[in-house]
């Protein structure tokens, strides 16, 4: 018997969730699966947002799926379709749209909304972003973003961390006099310590972009501007907020799950209510770094192996964390615990360089010569080295400072990891989470050259940090493997390469 299992939520994660089925079910013998999505549009990537309002590329080109993606995959999609309630005693959900849809298991994955300040003016009568207010969250916001961006428009951009910094670089590249207001002391200060802020704010501040840190915004007014808690008035034509985002919650808690800051779940990734579960921005699981698409995706995947019957043993165990800034001229990395170092830990061993007039900064924690922690700007080579050690695991060089400066590993290796020796499951672009084996598979159905690659995984398409490895592994696979199986069938797309990405 088939069960029935119904997703809430279409985004990034929903969507991976249903490939992850279908990966293991492809005929949908044992799985019959329903997907509602609030949003009207397809899926797409909202990790490349920042580069579309950058203009590096055009809101098509994110979407992941085409018209047909679920009818060829035996998946009852409907879109502009919101879950009203969850009757957990029949196992049935209310949709929007009139319908009652039962189930036999049931995976939240409403994602997480907006965090809209509470201050007059930025908030309209419904609730939402006022006049001259956008915030930056989805595909929608983006678009009204970009309707407010046109050249010489003045706009002030809410907020000091990875999405605000993102914003504001992508509006000032498209000729917007932009001024970035973060009320704490330093930019990035959940990932960054005061030092790493400071070179940071230098090197944002070289790029045209003015800087508002230490004062928070106190009132919008169109037409005249935007006043800050310490008086100062800021002459801007709209106000773009990026202050973080909220778990979305709501339904799960009139159901009667429990939540916290997001819905609570174990490692099979249940909440509190049997045969429901929840993955991604609204899950909150205590391994599982917040505000990261890749935690979700690796969710999406254990939950799959769970619920088609394929891995009854799966589980999930958390997730290496490596966070990286998408803004242009601004090279940003975060490995593992960015704090590792501060924290009285005498077995920790600590370096830190700076350069802040050449806009360069890093700092490593090693424990048991492992990498624990690491913050590095400017200095893309020890970033790669950093990286590929807390993947990998390995112990690091002894020559210390030669690994802070990203010289300990030869360049090549750094860059470009040898692809023979890297694992199927390593990761090679952390944007789309495309993983070696992806790229591999990929190769064999055609996709025979460093370009094919990028259009059939998307690996590549993101931050732009994993080229080098890509084309290294084009090159390992063309001299391993020179006549592939189906080499001179068609390229498929990303909608059409099934778990590829």
């Amino acid at each position: 018997m088939r069960r029935r299992v119904v997703v809430l939520g279409y985004g990034m994660v929903g969507a991976r969730f249903a490939e992850e089925i279908r990966r293991r079910d492809p005929q949908g013998a044992r799985v019959a699966l329903t997907v509602l999505g609030a949003e009207p549009h397809p899926a797409y990537n909202r990790v490349l947002l920042s580069t579309v309002l950058a203009g590096g590329l055009q809101a098509d080109a994110v979407r992941l799926h085409g018209p047909d993606w679920a009818e060829r995959q035996r998946i009852d999609l409907r879109t502009g379709v919101v879950a009203t309630a969850i009757d957990r005693d029949r196992r049935v959900v209310h949709c929007s749209d009139g319908r009652v849809e039962p189930y036999d298991d049931l995976v939240l994955a409403t994602g997480s909304r907006a965090f809209l300040p509470p201050l007059p003016g930025l908030r309209g009568a419904d609730g939402g972003p006022g006049p001259g207010v956008a915030v930056f969250r989805d595909l929608d916001d983006c678009m009204r973003i970009l309707d407010m961006a046109r050249p010489g428009a003045r706009i002030a951009v809410l907020g000091g961390g990875l999405l605000g910094l993102e914003a504001a670089r992508g509006l000032a590249g498209r000729g917007v006099e932009v001024t970035l207001v973060h009320p704490c002391g330093h930019l990035m200060e959940r990932q960054l310590d005061a030092e790493a802020g400071a070179v940071l704010a230098a090197v944002v501040g070289r790029l045209g972009i003015a800087l508002r840190v230490g004062a928070g915004a106190a009132s919008w007014t169109p037409g005249t501007g935007l006043t800050c808690d310490d008086g100062e008035l800021l002459d801007v034509d709209g106000v773009v907020v990026a202050t973080g985002a909220l778990a979305r919650t709501g339904l799960a808690a009139e159901a009667g799950i429990a939540v916290d800051r997001g819905i609570l779940v174990d490692d099979r990734l249940a909440t509190s209510a049997p045969r429901v579960y929840a993955i991604g921005d609204c899950a909150q699981h205590a391994a599982a770094p917040a505000g990261l698409v890749q935690p979700g995706w690796e969710q999406a995947a254990v939950l799959a192996d769970l619920l088609s019957g394929h891995d009854p043993a799966a589980r999930y165990r958390g997730t290496r964390t490596v966070t990286r800034l998408k803004a242009r001229d601004v090279d940003l990395a975060v490995v593992g615990d960015g704090f590792a170092g501060e924290k009285a830990d005498p077995e920790t061993e600590l370096l830190r360089f700076t350069d802040a007039r050449r806009g360069r900064y890093a700092s490593l924690a090693l424990r048991d010569d492992l990498v624990v922690g690491g913050i590095v700007i400017g200095l893309p080579d020890a970033a790669a080295a950093l990286i590929q050690l807390h993947d990998s695991g390995q112990p690091a060089p002894t020559d210390r400072l030669a690994l802070l400066l990203g010289r300990a590993l030869p360049s090549e290796a750094v860059r470009t990891p040898s692809p023979g020796r890297l694992p199927a499951s390593a990761v090679v672009c952390r944007c789309n989470t495309v993983t070696k084996g992806a790229l591999v598979s990929a190769w064999r159905a055609g996709a025979t050259d460093a370009g094919a690659l990028r259009r059939a995984t998307r690996a590549g398409t993101g931050c732009g940090s994993c080229v080098d490895t890509v084309a290294g592994i084009c090159d390992w696979l063309a001299g391993a493997d020179p006549d592939p199986a189906g080499a001179l069938v068609a390229v498929p797309g990303p909608d059409e390469q099934e778990g590829a990405a």
